[in-house]
């Protein structure tokens, strides 16, 4: 199992990256996995520490993060 420090570049972008997909979950996105909590900032915790979620940095012009996801995984039902 990968640990989150290995998927992102710091614990900064680890929990920026979280808070952001959690915000997308709260707003309605379906979860890529099964998980035991229904707090979003779980969820998305979770999505990242096992590569459902990924990050690619300085893609705008602003610089911000922008979330990537997998295309092959469908979401859970």
């Amino acid at each position: 199992m990968t640990t989150a420090d290995e998927v992102l570049h710091n614990k900064y972008s680890l929990v920026k990256g979280a808070a952001r997909r959690a915000r997308q979950l709260q707003n309605g996105a379906p979860a890529m996995i099964a998980s035991k909590s229904m707090k979003a900032c779980r969820v998305a915790q979770d999505e990242i520490e096992q590569g459902q979620v990924s990050y690619r940095f300085g893609a705008k012009k602003s610089g911000a993060t922008v979330l990537e996801m997998p295309a092959a995984v469908e979401p859970l039902s």
